[in-house]
């Protein structure tokens, strides 16, 4: 069976079971702050088993893309080295919400993986929970009697809370999981081990493959356990692990969900890649497997990330992405030889191949190809950087073991592997001290885990239900009460409170938009909103304080000046994104937006610099909008279809409902949540304030609207009038600064033709002070000249004859320079370096530098330091 087939007969067996079949919700998490990435099938119904939310059927059914590399699901330091752990993965899962339980999961389970599969039951085992008597939950004797029907009881397995108690996190839904094991090997290993023995203990050919989650508990703050109102189910079960079993291998690498990729890395590296059932295949093929099976794994991690809007960064979940990437470049660079950029080639064949079932990667092709390059190159050039950085730690290291310290500092500043430097250290019979290392890794960890440190407490509800509404496109103040609030207390903000309303008109940070800030006012009390967000479908308003009576009534007050700042410059990425389209090509897509009241910003595909010209125009397109006073269209509840038909702009990786809002100015028409104005002359006058890049493929305007046009336009006269004050109130400023630069031109002339003189007459005083020590010729000095001078002066001296090792220093502005000479024959008889000379004597003036080995220069700080760096200049040819 081909992996398309596999997952497409999944979906039509719960079809046929009455389920809605629902499309992935992206890999990316864009509004929910306890998870970066999705991890699990269940994320994106958490709201549904949180009660917080009603869904549109209580059975539902679907495949979703997984990422698990951080936190606690992190498995990304096995992958390549098993063959059936990945970074992303699909996650095939049925969901009972309130309707099914035990009996209907389990004998749907059975039926689809032993009738519709073929699967023969006598390789497969189940485990159900063994129970929990300290936390009075007990044995699980429904889901063992179900089995003991469809199975003989020798192959079920009692499992204990690791094994089979599923929880969403340390707090929140959970409850007793039975799991489905696969035993894959050969009938002469079968016949000298039992399977059931191997069950969860990592062996790669006995894994599971199904796991039905039973969720009937909420887990509290303090630990405890209490009954869910409903009972649910949540089954996941591993893709690529499924397409492993039903295609006859061992390998979730060796099924064809893989083999396209691997086929396309051994043609473009020339390396060979050997399919799992090949045993003794040597040390060095297995290092090749290894690689090659974390560049088709992490490929696709990266490439899916990208397509669902998350590019590479340094901060994160964009931290995350280019750490896999680099992982990959990594593998790739050290044991299949590749210099160049190639990971970047395997798109083509991952958008062929799973373009069908999950068309973002299809229509973000170029996109993802491009900024995989550019990610790959600049890596590279980071790897040799490294590696020059690796040889001078060596140099200075007199055992055969470098410091931990030291190879700390190369992978935490300059992102060096840690491997990469214990395989070139090898070479060179060293090593580098580990103990040391993770000591060095475990502060760092400590000091992010400390300034991320949350605790949260359990709810306090004073209403019960899901009674919350959002009122706030038509309202800014509304007479409310709270249905339930939590205390939180983080290192980064300290103690907060969670506020939840039973109506708002506070908008929730979401789709680029800050969250609302405003107010709760008794007769008697003014509580300050400080910031709203959205979490599992509530909206929380964060406060500093309680009430004095939370159970009251209370005015919400939205600050409404702020919200029409921030509505005008939301409205205005609107026209900007239309602009833009209108201008450089509808090719632009949007792909990331930040909305606040003193500016926006808009990310955006786009394969050059944006030029002044087009700036312009696009600058005018927008204010043309504004000027012709565009009032607001807005359609709430508009069937999705239907608004993609009539033209309105959806954005990849974000998750829509069937049912959208719609904002139409004009011809510009988007499906957006956000707060906006209703005419478009509120956004008085819009005005471009930078443009840059971002990544490969990806340019970043930023812009102001209404008041920060306004306080623009103000700083921009006042510095203005403060000009033509320096410049004594002339009629024509501008002819003045012209003057002036013709002026300071003429005077720089002067100078450098003064400096070039003064250069002169010390040439004659240096060359009376050289010294010949051990046949060179020396001279160390300290001339007042600028850098550019002591580099001519070091060129001419050179040129008057052989064996000149010279060092000059110079303090011009207070800033320290070295310049280093050293003639071409004293550089290969004498294997004299500038280069090295100058990063030696830079530590003196609390600085460093380079160059070439016969020229090279270093800066630093310290200009007291001069004087023992030109002493210990001699040094080198003593």
């Amino acid at each position: 069976m081909k992996a398309q087939d596999i997952r497409k007969q999944f979906l039509q067996f719960f079809e046929s079971k009455q389920h809605l079949i629902v499309p992935s919700a992206p890999i990316v998490l864009k509004n929910d702050p306890t998870l970066m990435f999705n991890n699990s099938g269940m994320a994106q119904f958490k709201e549904f088993f949180l009660g917080n939310a009603t869904p549109k059927s209580s059975r539902i059914a679907d495949t979703q893309k997984c990422l698990r590399v951080s936190g606690k699901h992190n498995d990304l330091e096995d992958v390549g080295f098993d063959t059936y752990h990945h970074t992303m993965f699909e996650m095939l899962g049925n969901w009972s919400f309130g309707d099914y339980f035990k009996k209907e999961a389990i004998n749907w389970a059975w039926e689809l993986l032993t009738e519709i599969y073929k699967i023969p039951k006598e390789n497969l085992y189940v485990s159900v929970f063994e129970g929990n008597p300290a936390e009075n939950v007990p044995f699980d004797q429904e889901a063992w009697d179900i089995w003991k029907n469809l199975i003989p009881e020798d192959r079920i397995i009692l499992g204990n809370k690791k094994d089979n108690f599923w929880e969403m996190g340390d707090q929140g839904p959970c409850g007793p999981c039975s799991e489905i094991h696969i035993d894959l090997r050969s009938e002469d290993e079968k016949s000298k081990v039992s399977g059931k023995s191997l069950v969860n203990n990592d062996h790669p050919q006995v894994v599971e493959i199904w796991n039905n989650v039973f969720m009937e508990f909420n887990r509290k703050a303090d630990g405890s356990l209490e009954k869910l109102p409903a009972k649910h189910v949540d089954t996941g079960m591993g893709f690529e692990r499924l397409c492993m079993a039903l295609q006859g291998v061992t390998s979730n690498y060796d099924t064809d969900v893989f083999t396209p990729l691997i086929a396309e890395v051994e043609k473009i590296t020339g390396k060979k890649y050997t399919p799992n059932e090949v045993k003794n295949i040597g040390e060095e093929q297995n290092k090749t497997n290894i690689a090659i099976r974390v560049i088709v794994d992490h490929v696709r991690a990266v490439a899916f990330a990208i397509a669902d809007g998350q590019l590479p960064s340094n901060t994160g979940a964009g931290y995350v992405i280019r750490r896999i990437l680099r992982r990959a470049i990594r593998y790739g660079f050290t044991f299949l030889d590749t210099k160049e950029p190639f990971i970047y080639k395997l798109v083509a064949v991952l958008a062929e191949q799973m373009g069908e079932f999950f068309p973002e990667i299809k229509s973000q092709q170029t996109l993802v190809t491009n900024v995989i390059r550019e990610e790959e190159a600049s890596f590279l050039r980071t790897l040799d950087q490294g590696l020059q950085l690796l040889e001078n730690v060596v140099k200075d290291t007199e055992t055969s073991e470098v410091s931990g310290a030291k190879a700390f500092e190369l992978y935490d500043t300059f992102g060096f592997p840690k491997d990469l430097t214990a395989l070139i250290l090898k070479e060179k019979g060293m090593s580098y001290n580990e103990v040391e290392f993770e000591a060095e890794l475990q502060k760092q960890k400590d000091r992010s885990r400390a300034a991320s440190e949350t605790s949260t407490e359990d709810w306090t509800i004073l209403v019960g239900g899901n009674v919350e509404t959002f009122v706030g496109y038509d309202e800014v103040e509304k007479e409310v009460k709270i249905t339930r609030y939590r205390k939180i207390d983080s290192k980064k903000d300290g103690k907060l409170y969670q506020i939840v309303l039973d109506a708002t008109p506070f908008y929730p940070e979401g789709g680029g938009q800050v969250g609302d800030k405003g107010k709760l006012m008794t007769p008697n009390q003014a509580i300050e909103i400080l910031d709203t967000k959205k979490e599992n479908n509530l909206i929380l308003h964060l406060t500093k304080e309680l009430p004095e009576n939370p159970e009251g009534k209370f005015m919400a007050l939205v600050n409404t000046k702020l919200r029409g700042e921030s509505a005008a410059n939301h409205s205005a990425t609107h026209l900007l994104h239309q602009g833009l389209r209108h201008i450089l090509g509808t090719h632009v897509e949007q792909k990331g937006s930040l909305v606040a009241p003193n500016y926006l910003r808009f990310d955006f595909s786009h394969f050059s610099k944006v030029t002044d010209e087009e700036l312009e125009l696009i600058e005018n397109f927008v204010n043309d909008r504004i000027t012709e006073q565009l009032p607001l269209v807005e359609r709430r509840e508009i069937p999705f279809a239907q608004a993609i038909e009539e033209g309105a702009m959806a954005l990849f990786g974000e998750k829509y409902g069937d049912n959208v809002r719609a904002i139409k100015f004009g011809e510009s028409m988007e499906l957006c949540g956000g707060i906006h104005v209703n005419n478009t002359a509120d956004i008085w006058h819009f005005k471009i304030t930078s443009e840059s890049a971002v990544a490969a493929g990806i340019r970043r305007i930023e812009a102001i609207t209404n008041q920060g046009v306004k306080d623009y336009f103000a700083n921009q006269e006042s510095m203005l009038k403060d000009i033509k004050k320096a410049l004594k109130n002339p009629q024509d400023a501008i002819k003045a600064v012209n003057s002036l630069q013709d002026e300071n031109a003429k005077l720089k002339k002067q100078v450098e033709a003064l400096l070039k003189d003064k250069a002169k007459n010390l040439k004659a005083e240096l060359i009376a002070e050289i010294q010949e020590i051990n046949g060179v010729k020396f001279l160390a000095k300290q001339v007042d000249l600028n850098a550019e001078g002591a580099k001519d002066l070091a060129y001419e001296l050179g040129n008057l004859g052989k064996n000149l090792f010279l060092v000059l220093a110079t303090a011009e502005d207070n800033k320290p320079m070295l310049t280093c000479y050293v003639s071409k024959e004293l550089v290969a008889e004498k294997n004299l370096n500038a280069g090295q000379i100058v990063r030696e004597l830079g530590k003196f003036i609390q600085g460093g530098g380079g160059g070439q080995p016969f020229f090279a220069t270093a800066g630093g700080k310290n200009v007291a330091g001069i004087e023992e760096a030109l002493q210990n200049a001699k040094n080198f040819i003593l």
